[in-house]
């Protein structure tokens, strides 16, 4: 079956075992379904704008040309920086946007892949955020009621805590099994200045997240667009953003959002 469309950030719903979708062409795919199959994306040379579609020689923040880079809301400083959101002061690139995206409730939460992460995500996007990032362990924080709180929250245990994934090791399965996400919890609420220990939370349930794979690589070396047309192989695995090839391949959807592909199954 061949299908041709723009690229988009996977869709996931949770299960026991996290079901992916890829959007294309208007055909929703399961991708679980191809998991030991030969798959093929094939770059077409063509990138158009998540937001309005128009055509674009380079891809900004995932997806976006530059004029909608420039000027959009969901493409603002805060989305990477929490902390910099000014939508409680009424500042933003566009109020309604923030009303329902920064002037919302927000957790800060823990998460296992490799190591301990810290992040924050509207309370609307648990668990979509955790399997975004791979997390196979995840257990909330805080709850804020807005963007810009979570960000301080966050800001305050960066020292601690990292807030970057290692997609390496996520990819090859490397996790720390002797770590404890409450007792990780219970250190970042000591470690928390008295002004934002108000917004932590007693809830301790932790989710654990499992992906369909197969089998992991032991190296993995990421293939992209921008080097080469024709990404194929027989699929082993997702996790995160990534399809996971047979042959130590990994390839981010999510960072070729809005590329234009063939894809053949």
């Amino acid at each position: 079956m061949e299908i041709s469309g723009n690229l988009i950030k996977l869709e996931s719903q949770p299960d026991e075992i996290v079901q992916y979708f890829a959007k294309l062409g208007g055909e929703k795919v399961l991708l679980n379904e191809l998991i030991g199959k030969t798959v093929s994306l094939k770059y077409l040379h063509e990138i158009n704008c998540i937001a309005c579609g128009a055509k674009t020689k380079s891809s900004f923040f995932q997806g976006y040309c530059f004029p909608c880079f420039s000027t959009l809301p969901e493409t603002d400083t805060c989305i990477m920086q929490p902390e910099t959101c000014r939508a409680h002061e009424g500042i933003s690139r566009d109020m309604s946007w923030s009303e329902s995206h920064c002037l919302t409730s927000h957790i800060v939460y823990l998460a296992l892949t490799s190591t301990t992460k810290i992040g924050v995500t509207r309370e609307s996007q648990i668990p979509t955020r955790w399997i975004d990032q791979g997390a196979w362990k995840a257990i909330k924080l805080a709850r804020t009621p807005n963007r810009h709180t979570a960000g301080l929250i966050e800001v305050a245990l960066k020292p601690y805590f990292t807030d970057k994934t290692s997609w390496q090791k996520m990819l090859k399965d490397i996790r720390a099994q002797d770590i404890d996400l409450v007792d990780e919890k219970d250190k970042a609420w000591e470690l928390l200045p008295e002004e934002l220990e108000a917004y932590c939370i007693d809830e301790d349930e932790i989710r654990e997240i499992n992906y369909p794979v197969d089998q992991y690589p032991e190296k993995v070396k990421s293939l992209s667009f921008d080097k080469t047309d024709i990404v194929e192989g027989k699929l082993s695995g997702i996790r995160g953003q990534y399809l996971i090839f047979e042959n130590m391949h990994v390839f981010n959807i999510r960072r070729h959002n809005g590329y234009k592909i063939k894809l053949k199954f």
